[in-house]
Protein backbone atom coordinates (compact mmCIF):
# COMPACT_ATOMS: atom_id res chain seq x y z
CA UNK A 1 0.00 0.00 0.00
CA UNK A 2 2.80 2.21 1.14
CA UNK A 3 4.86 1.62 -2.20
CA UNK A 4 1.58 2.43 -4.42
CA UNK A 5 0.52 5.73 -2.89
CA UNK A 6 4.24 6.76 -2.88
CA UNK A 7 4.18 5.37 -6.64
CA UNK A 8 1.06 7.55 -7.97
CA UNK A 9 2.79 10.39 -5.98
CA UNK A 10 5.27 9.88 -8.15
CA UNK A 11 3.10 10.06 -10.90
CA UNK A 12 0.78 13.19 -10.18
CA UNK A 13 4.15 15.49 -8.91
CA UNK A 14 4.61 18.62 -11.19
CA UNK A 15 7.48 18.31 -13.55
CA UNK A 16 10.25 20.61 -12.53
CA UNK A 17 11.22 22.85 -15.03
CA UNK A 18 15.51 23.67 -15.11
CA UNK A 19 16.11 26.94 -16.98
CA UNK A 20 19.72 27.30 -17.97
CA UNK A 21 20.76 30.53 -16.25
CA UNK A 22 22.17 32.90 -18.53
CA UNK A 23 25.13 33.53 -19.63
CA UNK A 24 26.92 36.40 -17.57
CA UNK A 25 27.34 39.69 -19.90
CA UNK A 26 30.65 40.58 -21.52
CA UNK A 27 32.71 43.32 -20.06
CA UNK A 28 35.30 42.97 -22.70
CA UNK A 29 35.07 42.63 -26.47
CA UNK A 30 35.32 41.30 -28.96
CA UNK A 31 31.85 41.32 -28.72
CA UNK A 32 28.61 39.46 -29.28
CA UNK A 33 26.31 41.45 -31.67
CA UNK A 34 24.04 40.91 -28.56
CA UNK A 35 26.03 42.03 -26.02
CA UNK A 36 25.27 46.21 -24.79
CA UNK A 37 29.18 47.28 -26.65
CA UNK A 38 30.30 50.36 -27.00
CA UNK A 39 29.93 52.77 -30.28
CA UNK A 40 32.56 53.10 -32.29
CA UNK A 41 34.01 53.75 -35.90
CA UNK A 42 33.43 49.87 -37.86
CA UNK A 43 33.16 48.84 -41.21
CA UNK A 44 29.77 46.08 -41.77
CA UNK A 45 31.38 43.01 -43.34
CA UNK A 46 28.15 41.17 -42.50
CA UNK A 47 29.54 38.33 -40.06
CA UNK A 48 32.14 40.51 -38.70
CA UNK A 49 31.81 45.13 -37.73
CA UNK A 50 35.22 45.75 -37.83
CA UNK A 51 36.81 48.73 -36.11
CA UNK A 52 38.82 51.11 -38.10
CA UNK A 53 41.53 53.76 -37.47
CA UNK A 54 43.39 56.07 -39.64
CA UNK A 55 46.45 54.58 -41.66
CA UNK A 56 44.76 50.89 -41.45
CA UNK A 57 44.42 49.57 -44.76
CA UNK A 58 41.83 46.41 -45.50
CA UNK A 59 42.18 43.40 -47.07
CA UNK A 60 39.37 40.75 -47.58
CA UNK A 61 40.04 36.67 -47.49
CA UNK A 62 38.64 34.63 -50.23
CA UNK A 63 37.18 31.05 -50.31
CA UNK A 64 36.25 30.34 -53.68
CA UNK A 65 33.26 33.70 -54.04
CA UNK A 66 32.44 33.88 -50.63
CA UNK A 67 34.63 36.31 -47.77
CA UNK A 68 35.40 34.30 -45.20
CA UNK A 69 38.17 36.39 -43.16
CA UNK A 70 39.58 40.26 -43.19
CA UNK A 71 43.35 41.08 -43.11
CA UNK A 72 43.96 44.50 -41.13
CA UNK A 73 47.41 46.35 -42.42
CA UNK A 74 48.95 48.55 -40.08
CA UNK A 75 52.55 50.04 -40.66
CA UNK A 76 54.68 47.21 -40.41
CA UNK A 77 52.50 44.55 -38.93
CA UNK A 78 48.89 42.49 -39.83
CA UNK A 79 46.21 40.74 -38.26
CA UNK A 80 43.76 38.19 -39.67
CA UNK A 81 40.96 37.62 -38.52
CA UNK A 82 38.32 35.07 -39.07
CA UNK A 83 35.15 33.76 -37.26
CA UNK A 84 33.68 30.44 -36.55
CA UNK A 85 30.30 29.04 -35.56
CA UNK A 86 30.95 27.07 -32.30
CA UNK A 87 28.92 24.49 -29.87
CA UNK A 88 26.12 26.45 -27.59
CA UNK A 89 27.60 24.76 -24.45
CA UNK A 90 31.24 24.79 -25.28
CA UNK A 91 34.32 26.48 -26.61
CA UNK A 92 36.70 25.42 -28.85
CA UNK A 93 40.25 27.08 -28.63
CA UNK A 94 41.89 24.83 -26.14
CA UNK A 95 41.21 21.61 -28.52
CA UNK A 96 42.13 24.14 -32.26
CA UNK A 97 45.36 25.49 -30.32
CA UNK A 98 46.59 22.12 -29.52
CA UNK A 99 46.25 21.18 -33.23
CA UNK A 100 47.79 24.86 -34.04
CA UNK A 101 50.27 23.59 -32.10
CA UNK A 102 51.23 20.36 -33.54
CA UNK A 103 50.96 21.18 -36.85
CA UNK A 104 53.49 24.30 -36.19
CA UNK A 105 56.03 22.10 -34.97
CA UNK A 106 55.51 19.28 -37.86
CA UNK A 107 56.06 22.41 -40.45
CA UNK A 108 59.69 22.91 -38.55
CA UNK A 109 58.42 25.62 -36.04
CA UNK A 110 57.89 26.11 -32.68
CA UNK A 111 55.03 26.60 -30.64
CA UNK A 112 54.89 28.03 -26.92
CA UNK A 113 51.66 28.08 -24.93
CA UNK A 114 51.69 31.86 -22.81
CA UNK A 115 49.00 33.75 -20.76
CA UNK A 116 47.99 36.91 -22.99
CA UNK A 117 45.25 39.81 -23.13
CA UNK A 118 42.65 37.67 -24.23
CA UNK A 119 43.44 33.92 -22.03
CA UNK A 120 45.61 31.54 -23.24
CA UNK A 121 47.71 32.00 -27.09
CA UNK A 122 50.44 30.91 -28.52
CA UNK A 123 53.96 32.07 -29.69
CA UNK A 124 55.27 30.36 -32.38
CA UNK A 125 57.93 31.01 -35.15
CA UNK A 126 56.72 29.56 -38.19
CA UNK A 127 58.86 28.73 -41.33
CA UNK A 128 59.23 31.31 -44.21
CA UNK A 129 58.19 29.77 -47.67
CA UNK A 130 61.00 29.62 -49.57
CA UNK A 131 63.77 30.08 -46.86
CA UNK A 132 65.09 27.09 -45.58
CA UNK A 133 65.91 28.21 -42.56
CA UNK A 134 64.23 31.46 -42.14
CA UNK A 135 61.97 31.82 -39.29
CA UNK A 136 59.01 34.45 -38.42
CA UNK A 137 57.39 35.21 -35.00
CA UNK A 138 53.25 34.79 -34.88
CA UNK A 139 50.51 35.13 -32.24
CA UNK A 140 47.44 32.85 -32.55
CA UNK A 141 45.01 34.63 -30.00
CA UNK A 142 41.76 32.71 -30.02
CA UNK A 143 38.45 33.82 -28.22
CA UNK A 144 35.02 31.93 -27.07
CA UNK A 145 31.96 33.11 -27.75
CA UNK A 146 28.74 32.52 -27.09
CA UNK A 147 28.33 29.52 -30.75
CA UNK A 148 31.20 31.37 -32.04
CA UNK A 149 34.76 31.03 -32.12
CA UNK A 150 37.09 34.32 -33.26
CA UNK A 151 40.74 33.39 -34.54
CA UNK A 152 42.74 36.08 -34.93
CA UNK A 153 46.65 35.74 -36.27
CA UNK A 154 49.25 39.01 -35.13
CA UNK A 155 52.60 38.80 -37.38
CA UNK A 156 55.37 41.82 -38.47
CA UNK A 157 56.04 43.81 -35.84
CA UNK A 158 53.49 43.59 -33.88
CA UNK A 159 53.91 40.12 -32.88
CA UNK A 160 57.26 40.79 -31.01
CA UNK A 161 56.84 44.76 -30.64
CA UNK A 162 54.18 44.98 -27.11
CA UNK A 163 53.43 48.62 -28.58
CA UNK A 164 52.56 47.46 -32.14
CA UNK A 165 50.45 44.89 -30.57
CA UNK A 166 48.54 47.19 -28.62
CA UNK A 167 46.84 48.90 -31.88
CA UNK A 168 45.95 45.36 -33.40
CA UNK A 169 44.98 44.26 -29.53
CA UNK A 170 42.45 46.96 -29.65
CA UNK A 171 41.18 46.21 -33.16
CA UNK A 172 40.47 42.59 -32.16
CA UNK A 173 38.52 44.41 -28.63
CA UNK A 174 36.34 46.23 -30.57
CA UNK A 175 35.38 43.72 -33.00
CA UNK A 176 31.68 42.69 -32.97
CA UNK A 177 30.78 39.21 -34.43
CA UNK A 178 27.07 38.73 -35.57
CA UNK A 179 26.91 34.86 -35.96
CA UNK A 180 23.08 34.94 -36.83
CA UNK A 181 19.83 32.37 -35.54
CA UNK A 182 20.70 30.30 -37.85
CA UNK A 183 22.29 26.13 -37.73
CA UNK A 184 25.67 26.03 -38.51
CA UNK A 185 28.19 23.08 -37.63
CA UNK A 186 30.86 23.66 -35.16
CA UNK A 187 34.07 25.11 -37.15
CA UNK A 188 31.81 26.19 -40.78
CA UNK A 189 32.94 29.82 -41.34
CA UNK A 190 31.07 32.86 -40.39
CA UNK A 191 30.61 34.02 -44.21
CA UNK A 192 31.58 38.12 -44.55
CA UNK A 193 30.17 40.16 -47.36
CA UNK A 194 31.92 43.15 -49.08
CA UNK A 195 31.67 46.43 -47.16
CA UNK A 196 28.49 48.62 -48.31
CA UNK A 197 30.34 52.04 -48.72
CA UNK A 198 32.94 52.49 -50.95
CA UNK A 199 35.81 55.13 -50.82
CA UNK A 200 37.93 52.88 -48.33
CA UNK A 201 41.32 50.78 -49.25
CA UNK A 202 39.39 47.01 -49.78
CA UNK A 203 41.38 44.60 -51.49
CA UNK A 204 40.60 40.79 -52.27
CA UNK A 205 43.14 38.49 -51.68
CA UNK A 206 42.51 37.37 -55.05
CA UNK A 207 43.71 40.43 -56.73
CA UNK A 208 45.83 40.72 -58.79
CA UNK A 209 47.33 44.13 -57.55
CA UNK A 210 46.72 42.36 -53.34
CA UNK A 211 49.24 40.80 -51.10
CA UNK A 212 49.28 37.41 -49.87
CA UNK A 213 46.20 36.87 -47.37
CA UNK A 214 48.22 34.04 -44.66
CA UNK A 215 46.36 31.62 -43.69
CA UNK A 216 42.53 32.22 -45.35
CA UNK A 217 41.13 28.18 -44.74
CA UNK A 218 43.09 28.05 -41.41
CA UNK A 219 39.95 26.82 -39.36
CA UNK A 220 37.70 25.99 -41.95
CA UNK A 221 39.93 23.08 -42.00
CA UNK A 222 38.85 22.72 -38.08
CA UNK A 223 41.60 25.64 -37.12
CA UNK A 224 44.59 23.44 -38.23
CA UNK A 225 46.96 25.90 -40.74
CA UNK A 226 50.48 26.76 -39.35
CA UNK A 227 50.68 28.67 -42.52
CA UNK A 228 50.68 32.13 -41.01
CA UNK A 229 52.62 34.22 -43.56
CA UNK A 230 52.93 37.93 -42.70
CA UNK A 231 51.02 40.32 -45.01
CA UNK A 232 52.67 44.20 -45.41
CA UNK A 233 51.58 47.57 -46.19
CA UNK A 234 52.96 49.16 -48.59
Amino acid sequence: MLRRRRRAEEETAPAVVREESPAPARTAGPWDADDDYPEAERVDLGGLRLPVGPGFEIQLSMAGDQVDGVIVLVEESALQVNAFAAPKRSGIWDEVRTELAREVVAAGGSAEDRDGPFGPEIAAEVPVQGQTQARQPVRYLGVDGPRWFLRAVISGRAAVDPEAARILEDVVRGIVVVRGDEPMPPREAIQLRLPPRPGRPWRSSRDPGGRSSGPSNAVRRSARSADARPVRAG
